[in-house]
């Protein structure tokens, strides 16, 4: 297995162009930071945006493995990129989830013409945005955390709580809604450029018909649990990205700059038979990680096709692949960004090549995203035959 691009497909094809550009300035953008305009452009000209719309709507009606090997390919070169696209379309699609279908069409058909980069300010584990009723609009105060996406977005997907009732609510509003603010705060070590920090509310008013309103279907519906289904995708297709592409750039600096070690009796680095055998392993390890991803795209595909038919037992099923895909990907992808350092030589350090970034960006989005917890949800199944309980409902 190569971890080349599929350029029969002509949205990766696309997704492959874009990463030869953005490869570029990856490095100088990852010590930057901020915003990345000039990258959003260039997605927006690709058309890629509306990936995942239905054609009816507008849009392209792609699967999610799609969308999804598109964030692993951006993910090669910089995570910050791949962790935004696949936040962006599961932003757009959280009206499909929460929203009627008159809503969610409207939606999309308004996205696909206006071309929106959507962002997320759905974080259902903080209690920090309330809002209360004002005739037949809300108006909300506080602060959302964890706001990927939102310092460059054209639509904001929302949840607040009730003030009344504590009910979860969601909907969606434009960026330039007055009183809503992105304090483009985000300054860990990793994913710097995904503007993962702080919104905030000030007497933010939301209509009617932005907030989602699934009718009279059941509350409980299990097409509405997908939404952790689908930021575990991004999560995954980030880590294996981002252990392709750095286990590729390492080589490249193996081979045409790594010096041999001087205990070695090799001339080239390349012949030394440990070298070869951590490269071996690593690659051995990317690959299982990346034909087990490809699976958990597979079971996504299907659980997003059944729609709202889509039962708890048959997304209880779906969970395990994804888990345990999400399991071993973080995990392999910490130990090629961290052990590709071993066989590249101390010069490999240098701040100008970046390697580094590589290990933070996965650094960062394993802590949102614990192996542990994952592992036991496997093992729960393997030992009990049940499935995970969902998270959340949107």
């Amino acid at each position: 297995m190569s971890f080349d691009s599929d350029t029969s497909n002509p949205y990766l094809r696309s997704a492959a162009e874009l990463r030869v550009l953005f490869a570029r300035d990856a490095v100088e953008r990852d010590k930057a930071g901020g915003r990345p305009l000039e990258q959003l452009g260039l997605l927006k000209q690709s058309g890629l945006l509306n990936l995942v719309i239905p054609k009816a709507h507008g849009g392209e009606g792609q699967p999610w493995s799609t969308a999804l090997r598109i964030v692993r390919e951006f993910a090669k070169v910089d995570g910050s990129l791949g962790h935004l696209f696949g936040y962006h379309a599961a932003a757009q699609q959280s009206a499909y989830i929460a929203a009627s279908g008159a809503q969610a069409a409207a939606l999309h058909e308004a996205s696909a013409r206006g071309n929106w980069f959507w962002a997320n300010n759905g974080n259902f584990r903080t209690r920090s945005l309330s809002g209360r009723r004002d005739g037949t609009h809300w108006i909300l105060n506080g602060h959302k955390p964890f706001t990927s996406g939102s310092h460059i977005a054209d639509r904001i997907s929302i949840t607040w709580l009730d003030e009344a009732t504590g009910d979860t609510i969601a909907g969606s509003i434009p960026s330039d809604r007055e009183g809503w603010t992105s304090l483009n705060d985000w300054d860990a070590i990793g994913q710097r450029q995904t503007g993962s920090g702080t919104c905030t509310y000030e007497n933010v008013r939301v209509e009617a018909s932005e907030v989602y309103d699934r009718g009279d279907e059941a509350p409980d519906a299990a097409f509405r649990t997908l939404t952790p289904f689908l930021q575990q995708g991004v999560l995954l297709n980030v880590f294996i990205g981002s252990a392709q592409g750095a286990l590729l750039a390492a080589r490249d600096y193996t081979v045409e700059k790594s010096r041999p070690w001087v205990h070695s009796g090799v001339e080239r680095h390349i012949d030394d038979p440990w070298v070869k055998r951590v490269y071996g392993d690593l690659y051995t390890r990317t690959v299982a990680a990346t034909l087990l991803a490809d699976r958990a795209l597979e079971v996504l595909d299907g659980a997003w096709a059944r729609g709202t038919a889509l039962t708890a037992r048959e997304r209880g099923e779906a969970a395990i692949p994804l888990a345990a895909a999400n399991a071993l990907a973080g995990n392999v992808a910490l130990e090629v960004t961290s052990k590709i350092f071993e066989v590249t030589g101390a010069r490999s350090t240098d701040n100008a090549l970046g390697l580094d970034r590589f290990w933070r960006n996965v650094r960062t989005h394993t802590l949102h995203n614990p192996e542990e917890y994952k592992t036991r949800n496997v093992g729960h199944w393997f030992l009990s035959g049940e499935p995970p309980v969902p998270s959340i409902l949107q």
